[in-house]
């Protein structure tokens, strides 16, 4: 006899990843008896997994906090938002990626699979509420991701971006792990609640804490990509194929903000005086080298590359505000950069062509001419990157900025809108090169099919729409950080 009386009430809150994990291992076994030129039900079925689980996140979302598994996993509006997030672009993602993936002869079951095992980590880390379940969640994703910058096994370059993501994030998830032992160590504590109350408490040898937090900090900054631990972000998002790094860039960002937030403010609040000043010398550092660097680069993956460590400069400074104000700005700026990166890097997909990948500049050259639709989504996303209004880029640093401000850092809100002034040239040098230029006439037109047309539509519309009524996400970000 099987008795289980508890169990809607135990597992209902983590009805997502329960019914991802299903979807995940029944599509990896159905892929095995899929013919290897017909990919194209497990990419539907992964679709349908993405799908199904942002409906069920929305369905078990509501205003109060939960906490099951011994207080190892809680749902709360935040971590309900950062899943919805991080689904959709996920979603936009896969739509991108299959038919770059198909142009560059690379349409095999296993992209999908691993995504969906990366998605699952990334849930896993925006519910975990203890340093045994991030941890899970942080590896699940890691080995996927190790997995999936490699795929393109005849790419020297790609097994060389791989082995370098591969040994740099063994030791960063090494150093993180050491400084959750050391923390483990000096509160006998695994759940962020308890580690809270044992430094509160006052009993704990603040040397030895602080110490801890050092290695944390760090593992934390690789995740993001932070100067300078910045070294694997530009050659991974050069060496990996494009259908890869579309989804490397974007999603990831939003769980490494989920990352961030629950070790640093749900578990050490108290010591939150010593990891301010860290955050922001790697916030001040990222925008600083981020944006000057991107300015000589020719290969627009290393000049997104380097955006995107200006651009994490942005959202460690909302962190470092160590509030409910801070918190909802960086998460506004975190969702929305994923979805201005994921249009960006969807672009390039859909330049590419079979045993050519769009990687230089010059190869955007006259696209308003070719394809000025596809140049004005592109022209949106590039304005949103570079904080041009109406676009809701420019919302997210203003909130950015504002939340520095409330807390008297002038410093560094002009320090931020010094370097975004430089970052804007970069952007407006892709767009000059889209517009004026004359197109290569040997360049075969880009492939657009329905989807990946219907995607670019999305993403791009979605970034001016969301730059004329910021209020409504804000709304949203504010409340899942509310008393």
């Amino acid at each position: 006899m099987i008795f289980m009386p508890e169990f809607p009430d135990a597992f209902y809150p983590a009805l997502p990843e329960i019914f991802l994990l299903s979807c995940a291992c029944l599509i990896l076994v159905l892929d095995v008896f899929l013919h290897r030129t017909t990919k194209t039900t497990t990419y539907l079925l992964s679709l349908a997994a993405l799908a199904g689980t942002f409906l069920l996140t929305f369905h078990v979302s509501s205003p109060d906090t939960q906490l099951l598994f011994a207080d190892s996993y809680i749902r709360d509006p935040a971590a309900d938002l950062i899943k919805l997030g991080l689904l959709a672009v996920t979603f936009l993602a896969l739509i991108y990626a299959r038919d770059d993936l198909s142009e560059q002869a690379l349409l095999r079951g296993e992209y999908f699979t691993l995504v969906l095992f990366a998605t699952l980590g990334m849930l896993v880390i925006a519910s975990a509420y203890s340093f045994l379940t991030l941890y899970l969640g942080l590896e699940l994703l890691a080995l996927s991701l190790y997995s999936l910058v490699p795929f393109n096994r005849d790419s020297t370059t790609g097994s060389e971006a791989g082995i370098k993501y591969f040994v740099l994030g063994a030791l960063a998830s090494g150093m993180l792990l050491y400084g959750i032992s050391m923390l483990y160590g000096a509160t006998g504590a695994l759940s962020f609640a308890a580690v809270a109350a044992a430094i509160q408490a006052g009993q704990v040898d603040q040397t030895f804490l602080v110490f801890g937090l050092v290695f944390i900090v760090i593992g934390v900054a690789f995740k993001f990509g932070a100067i300078p631990f910045h070294m694997w972000v530009p050659d991974v998002y050069q060496g990996a194929p494009t259908s890869v790094v579309l989804f490397l860039s974007s999603a990831p960002k939003i769980a490494a903000f989920a990352l961030a937030l629950r070790l640093l403010a749900d578990g050490l609040p108290d010591l939150a005086a010593h990891w301010q000043n860290m955050l922001a010398i790697l916030a001040v550092l990222s925008m600083a080298l981020g944006n000057v660097i991107a300015i000589a680069q020719t290969n627009i993956k290393r000049m997104f590359a380097y955006s995107t460590i200006a651009h994490v400069g942005f959202i460690l400074l909302g962190l470092l505000a160590a509030n409910g104000k801070g918190y909802a700005a960086a998460l506004f700026y975190s969702l929305v950069y994923a979805l201005t990166a994921v249009g960006g890097f969807g672009v390039l997909a859909m330049l590419s062509h079979r045993g050519l990948n769009a990687e230089q500049i010059d190869d955007l050259r006259g696209l308003h001419q070719r394809n000025p639709w596809m140049a004005l989504m592109m022209l949106l996303l590039l304005f949103s990157m570079a904080g041009v209004p109406p676009t809701v880029g420019f919302f997210a640093k203003l909130f950015v900025l504002e939340a520095l401000v409330s807390l008297d850092q002038i410093g560094l809100a002009i320090i931020a809108v010094f370097f975004s002034i430089i970052g804007a040239y970069y952007y407006l040098r892709v767009i000059k090169v889209m517009y004026f230029d004359q197109p290569d006439t040997s360049v075969r037109p880009a492939r657009m099919t329905f989807g990946s047309t219907a995607a670019l539509s999305v993403n791009g519309l979605s970034v001016l729409a969301l730059g004329l009524f910021p209020a409504t996400l804000m709304a949203l970000c504010q409340a899942a950080f509310s008393p």
